[in-house]
């Protein structure tokens, strides 16, 4: 088999070799299978964290983005690529224990690790060339949430409100709302049931502020606690069914995750948005692993849950495609989807197990407890990959899950038999798209496997990109200061008196004695995009805040602040004392060219701008961020590249039948002859039975055994040399087929070549188109002033 072999040409996953006729030939996966989902199940040492590597590493160079979570630190190998395979690349990662436990020092122990890599490919139909394509082909990112050591990742600044789509389905929401309110609660260590009052609360709390399309930051959540939206639960009023003093006491247990120091952690960083972490700018897939082996339980289990419940919220935004957009990987899922607890990871990944296929997304989950799985929520995974298991219980739990529902009709004994006689690196896999059980041994991964990577090893992975993180925050930071004025030293304790038209309203932070307070000019009005050609109904909320200054003379726009919401009081504390204000808010005449001068402003600079692409006929809908623009022209091009390979393989599925005939035709004869051929005519008959061919018309190992038993009847044959024409005539035969082999591998290769290139994504420009508002559409159009606590 050719190494050089661009099996991503042909959206196939090289994952590892199967035994035909004692011969080991390459095994291929047609990635768009993983949308059915696959489980990896072993025991430590059997190479599951290999077989899970090669499948991320197929992925990333078919640029299939992928999510990854890492309880263990295992993924952060997917970094250790070195194309050239040098000593010198190993060496700062060879573990001085490692070499002293193998009697040879650091350099040594590298050069030996290189050449292993080097003939691990080689001998696997691999070569380093792979390991460049790879570190080419993706982006790789280690996040840790609550850590620095890798970039860090913004998850408690905010809940999102989910989109319209989750909001439309009442099941998706709950189980949403439900998930979220149980991972906190686990947080602050309350045991807690979907009937308990804390977690009513909660509830409550994320549905009056998810149904108004509000986010909500943890300490609005803490202050909701306190004093909540509302005056009743159920038929109850608030009081009676959670007193006022426990939940202070409730709120004040949720307040010590802002007080603790490592708080500042869990918000800073990029935000955990799943649309900006599958593919960069230009189109490259990432690769973003979450590492979470530094937190304790409680802080695991709530950022899983938080990250699949974020997962279903972007998946609901996709439109449905058959091609396989996006991979969802767990390292060990042990702890996280038991048979009979109900964890809050359980519920989002069962939603996961049963939509995600709709969406082009495949989840891949691993363990090496096979015991503490439910395998009644497993039923939606489509290819099993069992690896060897240590005791028979194991076994048993696996065989009794394996051979439920659509693989019933499977024999438990056979499958205990091969599930004992399995080699280390070797799996049995079950694949639902396939009639048979098939063996096969993982290839050598491209990745370099040192075992867990440390937050030291992370943290010089990350380096540059940490960097960057850090650099952006604090320009945000700078950003944010420079919005503010030097204030006066003094201040009046009298308040300014400004016309009974202008709405006061105020914003206090603290529960201090004495309140100095800053004034701003609050601006709001709400506007509709509307385009009936488009299907364009979009209503929106403008709300900006100005800073005022005494010494201005006019109202400086451009120094805004958009917000999102406007939640202010109108009740004045006592004591306050209040900065003065610029003449212009003090007149009528003036507020009312404001009011003027802001409507023309928002008629003039409030465009909604969508995206298209001509030549797929594509347009962006309301809602559409860019990067979910981009990844819905992805699918539509992995739509139609899946659609040329199938007219492809058609097109050549004449000759193909052609030559497989004539193989049989061979085989009969070779059998007749019982002579022995040549080496140069067993090598041509091996070589066709894996060529090109067997991966793209998908030809499974049965197919393929003429061709070995083809390639045995030579071996086998009499030791004696007799030159006969008749097998020479058959050995002429064969080297016939073997040129038309080679020259139908070269036409598919230059087909393939074409359609990878007519649907390569950056030769699909995408555009702007602006959608104008009209003036009819701005109205409650209002000016405030706000009296904010400095």
């Amino acid at each position: 088999m050719s190494s050089t072999f661009n099996y991503e040409n042909l959206k196939l996953f090289y994952i590892g070799k199967e035994k035909v006729d004692e011969r080991l030939i390459p095994l291929v996966y047609k990635n768009k299978q993983l949308t059915t989902h696959a489980a990896i199940i072993g025991m430590t040492g059997s190479g599951k964290t290999g077989l899970g590597i090669s499948l991320l590493e197929e992925a990333a160079i078919d640029n299939i983005p992928s999510i990854i979570i890492d309880p263990k630190g295992d993924m952060g190998n997917l970094l250790l690529t070195f194309p050239k395979l040098r000593a010198k690349d190993f060496e700062p990662w060879i573990e001085e224990q490692d070499a002293i436990n193998s009697s040879m020092s650091v350099t040594e122990l590298a050069q030996k690790t290189a050449s292993l890599w080097e003939n691990g490919l080689l001998n696997d139909f691999q070569n380093k060339d792979r390991i460049g394509k790879l570190k080419n082909s993706a982006d790789f990112t280690i996040y840790t949430p609550g850590s620095t050591s890798g970039v860090p990742v913004s998850v408690l600044a905010s809940f999102k409100a989910p989109s319209k789509e989750i909001l439309d389905d009442a099941d998706i929401l709950n189980q949403l709302v439900n998930s979220t309110v149980s991972s906190l609660l686990s947080l602050v260590e309350i045991k807690e049931s979907s009937s308990s009052k804390e977690h009513i609360l909660l509830s409550s709390i994320f549905m009056d502020y998810y149904y108004q399309g509000k986010d909500l930051s943890l300490e609005e959540l803490i202050s909701n606690i306190v004093s909540p939206p509302f005056k009743k639960v159920g038929i109850f009023d608030l009081d009676t069914f959670f007193a006022s003093e426990d939940r202070l006491k409730f709120a004040l247990k949720l307040n010590s995750i802002i007080a603790n120091p490592s708080f500042k952690t869990w918000i800073e960083g990029e935000p955990l948005d799943i649309s900006k972490m599958l593919y960069d700018e230009n189109g490259k897939a990432k690769v973003s692993i979450f590492s979470i082996s530094h937190l304790n339980d409680s802080q695991r289990m709530f950022f899983v849950s938080l990250l699949l419940n974020q997962m279903v919220a972007w998946m609901r935004r996709q439109e449905g495609t058959s091609s396989l957009k996006a991979l969802l990987y767990m390292d060990e899922i042990f702890g996280y989807f038991p048979p009979s607890k109900n964890p809050p990871t359980k519920q989002p990944m069962l939603t996961l197990l049963k939509q995600a296929r709709s969406f082009g997304v495949g989840v891949i989950l691993s363990t090496q407890n096979p015991v503490d799985l439910d395998y009644k929520g497993l039923s939606n995974i489509g290819t099993w990959f069992i690896g060897r298991l240590q005791t028979k219980q194991d076994k048993e739990k696996v065989i009794d899950g394996l051979t439920t529902g659509a693989n019933s009709n499977l024999d438990k004994k056979e499958l205990f038999d091969l599930l004992s006689k399995l080699e280390k690196r070797n799996f049995i896999m079950k694949n639902i798209h396939e009639d048979t059980v098939k063996v096969f041994k993982t290839r050598w991964v491209l990745s370099y496997l040192k075992g867990p990577i440390s937050k030291e090893d992370i943290k010089q992975l990350m380096s540059e990109k940490i960097k960057k993180t850090l650099i952006k925050n604090k320009e945000e930071t700078d950003d944010k200061k420079s919005l503010r004025r030097n204030l006066d030293n003094s201040t009046n304790n009298i308040k300014p008196i400004v016309p009974n038209e202008l709405e006061e309203l105020y914003l206090y932070k603290s529960q201090n004695d004495s309140y100095q307070m800053q004034p701003y000019l609050l601006a709001s009005s709400e506007i509709n995009f509307y385009s009936a050609a488009k299907d364009i109904d979009l209503k929106k909320q403008i709300i900006e805040k100005i800073y005022l200054d005494e010494t201005n003379l006019e109202v400086n726009w451009d120094e805004n602040e958009l917000l999102k919401e406007k939640e202010f009081t109108r009740n004045e504390k006592i004591n306050s004392s209040y900065y003065n204000l610029p003449n212009f808010m003090l007149n009528i005449r003036d507020l009312k060219e404001i009011h003027k001068d802001f409507t023309n402003r928002i008629y003039k600079n409030n465009v909604l701008i969508l995206y298209k692409n001509k030549p797929l006929k594509l347009l962006s809908k309301q809602n559409e961020s860019l990067e979910d623009f981009k990844i819905r022209i992805q699918d539509r091009l992995n739509e139609n590249i899946d659609e040329e390979v199938e007219k492809l393989q058609i097109k050549f599925q004449r000759d193909e039948k052609r030559l497989e005939n004539k193989l049989n035709d061979l085989y009969v004869k070779l059998e007749r002859e019982k002579d022995q051929a040549t080496a140069k005519t067993t090598d041509t008959l091996i070589s066709i039975g894996s060529s090109i061919l067997g991966a793209f018309f998908g030809k499974s190992s049965s197919n393929r055994t003429n061709i070995g038993r083809a390639a045995s009847g030579i071996k086998n044959a009499t030791k004696v040399l007799k030159e006969r024409k008749d097998v020479k005539f058959v050995e002429s035969e064969i080297e016939e087929v073997s040129n038309e082999i080679s020259s139908l591998n070269q036409k598919l290769k230059i087909e393939i070549e074409k359609i990878k290139e007519a649907f390569n994504f950056n030769n699909y420009e995408i555009e702007e188109e602006k959608v104008k508002l009209r003036r009819k559409d701005i109205y409650n159009v209002s000016i405030s002033l706000l009296w904010e606590e400095v």
